[in-house]
């Protein structure tokens, strides 16, 4: 009986997560096709009798497309600029609106552009070390005063929770890890029940 529980435990484990991320992205691809199916019907742009399955995802895609290149663009930039400043004026607005931006913009966007988590490290705390991002290579101006010159600004994300910390730190303090970011975050999340191997060198 043992053995035959330990072998159902094993094959659960091993095919819940594909299970799970297969439902997910079924979940999420049927959720944006249903939204966008009832926009373009309702908005009267395509009739109920002419839309066919995948037309809606076809539709935010270009959507996405035209935003993209209008954001690129000078105007599109400085438009975007002035909306982010608009809704920074507004309470509770700002708070959900700039974490959420924060958030997405840790995306890679293709462009080539630095992104927020720039480097790993690990920062040691007396006996203690933790695996860190930096996202900033120094600190807010405000810290100067206290002896932030010589500081960086580390995040450390919390395992198995959307949230963390963001420490300031002297760069004593840290050391460099020899590991992608994206490897990083997958040890630090699972609270390190996902192995990650260090980069890959160029040979």
């Amino acid at each position: 009986m043992r053995k035959i529980f330990t072998l159902t435990m094993s094959g659960l484990v091993a095919v819940l997560p594909l299970a799970l991320t297969a439902y997910v992205i079924w979940w999420l691809v049927n959720t944006l096709e249903s939204a966008l199916r009832r926009g373009l019907i309702d908005l009267r742009i395509v009739a109920p009798e002419h839309y066919w399955p995948g037309l809606g995802l076809i539709t935010g895609f270009a959507i996405l497309l035209v935003l993209g290149s209008l954001v690129n663009a000078y105007a599109g930039r400085l438009l975007l600029k002035y909306w982010d400043d608009f809704l920074g004026r507004i309470p509770l607005v700002k708070t959900l609106y700039g974490g959420f931006r924060d958030v997405v913009s840790l995306l890679p966007s293709g462009s080539g552009e630095k992104r927020d988590l720039q480097r790993v490290v690990l920062a040691r705390f007396a006996d203690v070390h933790a695996i860190g991002f930096v996202t900033r290579e120094d600190v807010p101006a405000v810290l100067d005063v206290h002896g932030g010159r010589d500081w960086v600004t580390v995040y450390f994300p919390m395992s198995y929770a959307f949230g963390g910390y963001t420490l300031y730190l002297p760069k004593a303090r840290v050391q460099p890890l020899d590991i992608s970011v994206e490897d990083a975050m997958r040890l630090a999340i699972t609270a390190g029940l996902t192995a990650a191997g260090s980069r890959s060198k160029p040979g």
